[in-house]
């Protein structure tokens, strides 16, 4: 099972735009020093499209040897590099809207071929394509699909669906950070959430003790974070604690205005 919070890693860069892999390595220790259960590497927030395969490469191996020295678990947005590490996160197939049978046919087949279980990232309003609670618990009885990191925007009637009734050994893992506090009291078994750089304790003592005043503090500091595009506030906010050398990110994303970091900062990100 995957339980607690997972930190999807950004991908810091340095004045030259150069990856900073020191300020990664460092990131990644301090997540992991504050109780999370585990990173994720090359996930949404990392901009692995931005980035070179010797750099997918490298951002993989310092995630991975950060989480062999705690003894923590690594989850992969590649599945081509997920040697070492304890699952792979893949999304529905953008932009194809393949149907429910579809989508079934494809994880599974992907399943059936991968060296490590698959965590299905259920974003719809990326992919374009919903998955029902029935699909995600049929998916979910496949043995090589360890879970969902369910990201839809809202907590709608397949999540109550799902979390009433989810296959065995299956993990709901929350990809919307502000809806944290809810998804955990349906039963959701933890998270994988940006906002989860910042706080990271905090966010570890919500997984493993629901607790309604935190979560309503932890959702207003992550709708905060999520006021442009991820992860561009999140790396001005990082960049204002001195904990990345800059904040910038490459195109097609662009540096977060200074209102919304100083936005975050006042609400206390």
């Amino acid at each position: 099972m995957l339980s607690g919070i997972y930190v999807p890693l950004i991908t810091p860069f340095d004045e030259s735009g150069a990856v900073a892999y020191a300020a990664l390595e460092k990131l990644a220790a301090s997540v992991l020093d504050q109780g999370a259960a585990g990173l994720v590497a090359l996930g949404t927030t990392g901009e692995p499209s931005a980035l070179s395969a010797a750099e997918r490469r490298t951002v993989v191996e310092i995630c991975g040897e950060a989480a062999r020295s705690y003894g923590a678990q690594l989850i992969v947005g590649d599945l081509e590099l997920v040697e070492g590490a304890t699952a792979a996160l893949v999304t529905v197939p953008a932009f194809v809207r393949p149907g429910e049978r579809g989508v079934i046919a494809h994880f599974e087949h992907l399943a059936e071929r991968s060296q490590v279980p698959l965590v299905i990232y259920h974003i719809p309003y990326r992919t374009g394509q919903p998955l029902t609670a029935s699909v995600l618990r049929r998916l979910g009885e496949h043995p090589m699909i360890a879970g969902v990191k369910y990201a839809t925007g809202s907590v709608d009637q397949d999540a109550v669906a799902l979390l009433g009734e989810a296959p065995s050994g299956f993990s709901v893992l929350t990809g919307d950070d502000v809806y944290l506090s809810p998804m955990l009291a349906l039963g959701a078994s933890g998270g994988i959430l940006a906002s989860a750089h910042l706080h990271t304790s905090s966010f570890v003592s919500m997984a493993a003790s629901w607790d309604r005043a935190l979560g309503h503090r932890l959702a207003a500091i992550s709708a905060t974070l999520f006021a442009e595009p991820n992860p561009t506030v999140l790396k001005g906010v990082l960049h204002a604690k001195g904990l990345i050398p800059t904040p910038d990110v490459r195109l097609p994303l662009v540096p977060a205005t200074a209102e919304s970091v100083a936005r975050a900062l006042d609400w206390g990100a």
